[in-house]
């Protein structure tokens, strides 16, 4: 889950705008090709920023949260989105897939470990990462926290969040016959995935939409419309996962799999007001993970961009280069 959702405020906290000194279109099988950058210093600190959605897409603004004299920033467009081609694919699209394909930029760039650094969607496939491949992750990042399990997924799409905004709630539920309502995940899917492009790009609009609405603390719950390809790729990718559980195994994969890191050191920065992640999947992340500190931040929503969270990232990335040696980076 998650858009970036700009706050002029957030940006006093990051570093100036930097510009990539690496850009490419990677191969990783199946007919994909990822966009993949690297920005800062080619032999400082690495780190993999891991965009949410499932389909949101890399940012400039993704850039900003290192010091690029101290780190070489590895950012990337998961398949199907940003850059990455064929756009708004499905095909041979799910998590392992993208598990899969960090290693593969992993080990083209020849980077031995790395701090992993992803935020709601992000901080899912961060974590599925790490379980996998701990021994490449020296310390995670993680923001409004996204475990991908069905209470998540039916507070957002079940009416849950819609308690806090009946208004926004309604247009997004009454472009479904009242038989579906049920069910929007599947409803939504019919009309992502119906062949007609018109169709799709209303749905797609719709779903983006709800959840851009509600990333920020201080929305008024009026927002742009998205442009008709990003929609379309971001909604169709996300509702792909959803429909899917995340492709994960279990009820409660991520949380029964942590002792797999039990050595692996990170830190968690959640918003206390977070709509679409709400704070309770960050606490039970954290009481399963002794290595991990909880910074909870009070006046905060989901975005990336709130204030307190960029303010927060930004001290945590600034505090890492003093353990590099312990990190073994």
């Amino acid at each position: 889950m998650e858009q970036f959702a700009g706050q002029k405020k957030a940006t006093q906290f990051l570093y100036p705008p930097v510009d990539p000194f690496d850009q490419r279109m990677m191969d990783v099988g199946d007919g994909h090709s990822l966009y993949v950058e690297q920005c800062g210093n080619p032999e400082g600190m690495p780190v993999v920023v891991v965009h949410g959605g499932p389909g949101g897409g890399c940012s400039p603004a993704m850039r900003r949260y290192f010091d690029p004299e101290v780190y070489r920033i590895v950012l990337f467009d998961q398949r199907g989105c940003g850059r990455s081609t064929p756009h708004a694919s499905v095909e041979a699209n799910t998590t392992w897939h993208l598990v899969a394909d960090m290693e593969v930029i992993r080990k083209t760039l020849e980077i031995p470990r790395w701090v992993v650094f992803g935020g709601s969607w992000g901080a899912t496939l961060s974590l599925l990462y790490a379980q996998s491949h701990a021994r490449h992750t020296a310390y995670l990042v993680l923001r409004g926290v996204f475990l991908m399990t069905k209470p998540e997924l039916e507070w957002f799409y079940g009416g849950g969040a819609g308690l806090f905004w009946p208004d926004l709630w309604q247009r997004f539920v009454q472009l479904v016959p009242q038989d579906e309502r049920d069910d929007l995940i599947a409803a939504y899917h019919r009309r992502l995935f119906s062949g007609d492009r018109i169709v799709e790009t209303r749905f797609a609009r719709a779903w983006a939409s709800w959840e851009n609405a509600l990333a920020s603390i201080q929305s008024n719950g009026i927002t742009g419309e998205s442009p008709a390809e990003y929609a379309r790729a971001f909604a169709r990718l996300e509702n792909h996962y959803f429909v899917h559980g995340g492709f994960l195994e279990g009820p409660n994969h991520i949380l029964d799999r942590m002792p797999l890191l039990a050595d692996t050191p990170g830190t968690i920065v959640q918003g206390r007001y977070d709509m679409i992640c709400p704070p309770a999947s960050a606490w039970k992340l954290s009481q399963a993970w002794p290595r991990a500190e909880l910074k909870m931040i009070g006046q905060a929503g989901h975005a990336l961009s709130e204030p307190g969270i960029s303010a927060a990232l930004v001290q945590i990335m600034n505090r890492l280069p003093r353990h590099r040696r312990a990190l073994g980076l």
